[in-house]
Parts: C-alpha cells; structure tokens; sequence
C-alpha cells in the first residue's frame, strides 16, 4: 500500500448556525486538522450563493494563518478573471509572511458562468484573463518592478514591495476534471486535485504523470482526489448523519444554477449516488478505511482530500467525524516514503 498525505476542502458553506459562530467552528476544525497531522487546508471561493461564505478567502485565511503553526493552506481556487492582479500579488506575499511561509496558492477561472456574470465577468473571456493573471501574478511575486503590458491588464515599472517567504512563489495547485487539463497543469509544474469518478481519475493521473515525466520528472508532485468523508462509530449511523447534510449542501451547490433553469449535471444530487460514482467515503472507520485505500489505488494519486464539514452537518458531528478519522484511518496510510510535496520552495 502506497503512502499518502492528507488535506481538507471546504466551501465554508452555509449552515443553520450564525455566521459569526460558523467561523468560529471551522477555525476550531482547522486547528483539530493541524493537530492531528494533516498537511493542508484547502478553501474554495464562490459569489452570490450559500455554497461560499469565504467569498473572500484571503481575509478567512489570515485568521488561519493567526490560529495555527503548521499546517498548510491555501484557496484552491483564486478566482483569478476577479482580481486585479497587483493587488493579488500583494495579498498573497502578506498570507505567506504571516503564517512563515505555509501559503499554498490554488488558481482557476472559475466554474459558474452565473457567479463570474454578476461580478461582470464575460465567461468565454474568462480563460484568456485567467492565463494573463497568472502570468502577471507569478512574475510580481518573484518581487523587483513589474512591467505587463498585455490585452486585459498593463502595468508599467511597478515597484513590488512586498515578496512572499517561499520563493520564486508559494505552490501552484489546480482543481483538473480532465486528461488534458491534468496534462496542462503538469507541464506548469502545478499540484492537482480532481474530483471525478475513480475510472476518470486514472486517466487523469495517468495523463498528469505522462507530461510531467516528459517534462522534468524530479520531486513527486501532488496529485490527488477529493471526496465527501463522513466517520462515525456504525456504517448505519454514518449513512443517516451524512443523507441530509449532503443534500443541503447539493442544494447550496446549485441554487444559482438552478435559478437560470440549469443544472451542472457532473455532481449527484444525493448521497446513495454519490456513493455509487465515488465522489463520497462514508461509514466506520473500518469502512472508511478500506474505501480510502481502494479509491487511492484506483486513481493512482497520493493525496487525498476530505470535505470534512458540509451543508449542515453540525460542528459536534464533523469533530467527532475527524476524531475517528484522525485516530483511526490515517494513521493507516502515513509513512515515511510518502511522496515530496512539489513546489515547496526555497525559503525567501
């Protein structure tokens, strides 16, 4: 059985509870996660739906940075077509100096041509912005003065004060649904993360390996999978406490979509069929354990990525869940051949 390491996604979606209690509760999460000897903690970010509430992730993020000593995080994904990329540069320098260089730097164009369209965001120009960003965002952060003069974004003789401790810039991760994006992703150098079934998943990886042999070869990047998680002491009691917190969190998923009489048809819209395309692991430890060893010799990759915490499933119910995880799953899968996280830098 091949060593893995271990993150944690989340939408930071709405539940039941006030907001301000929300981010108390998945600040305390993070810090269990830290404990407990995961190495990343993985935001996403939405607009305009209940799916997000870290629309902005750099300002949740610095609270992480201010709760926690070692583990890594990051947004995965920076909506780049949002941001200005000067003003990105500087957010993401700050993030990584403030938490001594753990910041992990996740980019996209965005998946929901409805939340880019209220932020005034053209969907089909969306990926021409996201690649000039990226390009603008990875030549500031190696600091000096920057000079960009391209079809979206112009910038003449900037002097960049602020450069991040990891250099020449914290690691690149990308979310990838295909062979080709995965191919794309590892000619850049970038870490990946997909959450297709585990048949798609193979040949994502397996493409993903093929360029970045080809490419360079090197330290072994990260490559990984993410999937629904919910651990209790029964396979019956976790199936009942996971049903309906997954439902709400389906709903939050496609409420903007629904909107416009739509649907993104890749996600399932209930546990038992989650279940069945792999997109969820969900039962006793014993359970859970042995689906986190199939799903990762399935797919090939050696990260695997929990959403730990969704629709609302309460605070309670999530620790408890990440407890018997933490003591009684990952152990099973943490040694010391674990592959080389790629893309940790030399330090400023």
């Amino acid at each position: 059985m091949a060593a893995a390491s271990f993150g944690i996604f989340d939408h930071v979606d709405r539940s039941d509870e006030p907001l301000g209690v929300l981010y108390e509760h998945r600040l305390k999460l993070v810090e269990a996660a830290e404990a407990a000897g995961f190495r990343t903690y993985h935001v996403a970010e939405h607009h305009a739906t209940r799916l997000g509430m870290a629309p902005s992730p750099g300002i949740f993020l610095a609270a992480v940075a201010q709760r926690t000593r070692r583990i890594r995080f990051g947004p995965l994904v920076y909506l780049l077509p949002l941001y200005t990329p000067l003003r990105l540069i500087e957010e993401i320098a700050m993030l990584d100096q403030m938490s001594g260089g753990r910041f992990e730097l996740g980019v996209g164009r965005g998946i929901s041509p409805y939340e880019l369209a209220y932020c005034g965001i053209d969907f089909l120009e969306a990926p021409a912005m996201y690649e000039e960003a990226l390009e603008v965002i990875l030549a500031g952060l190696r600091g000096g003065r920057l000079t960009h003069r391209g079809q979206h974004y112009r910038y003449l003789d900037v002097p960049i004060e602020l450069t991040p401790v990891q250099q020449p810039h914290p690691p690149l991760w990308q979310g990838v649904t295909s062979p080709e994006g995965a191919a794309t992703a590892a000619r850049r150098g970038v870490n990946i993360v997909g959450t297709a079934p585990n048949t798609r998943m193979k040949e994502v990886v397996e493409r993903y390996f093929e360029a970045w042999n080809a490419k360079t070869g090197g330290a072994t990047p990260m490559v990984g999978i993410q999937r629904h998680v919910f651990v209790a002491e029964t396979d019956a009691e976790a199936t009942a406490g996971a049903r309906v917190a997954y439902k709400t969190w389906y709903d939050s998923l496609t409420s903007l979509w629904r909107q416009f009489n739509t649907i993104p048809a890749r996600f399932a819209e209930s546990l038992e069929r989650a279940l069945t395309i792999d997109a969820a692991i969900v039962g006793s430890p014993a359970t859970v354990r042995a689906e986190v060893e199939r799903h990762l010799a399935a797919t090939g990759c050696n990260y695997f990525v929990g959403r730990f915490i969704y629709g609302n499933l309460s605070y309670e119910h999530a620790a408890r869940s990440l407890a018997l995880w933490s003591a009684e799953v990952m152990p099973w899968f943490l040694k010391p051949s674990g592959a080389t996280p790629l893309g940790l830098p030399r330090q400023g």
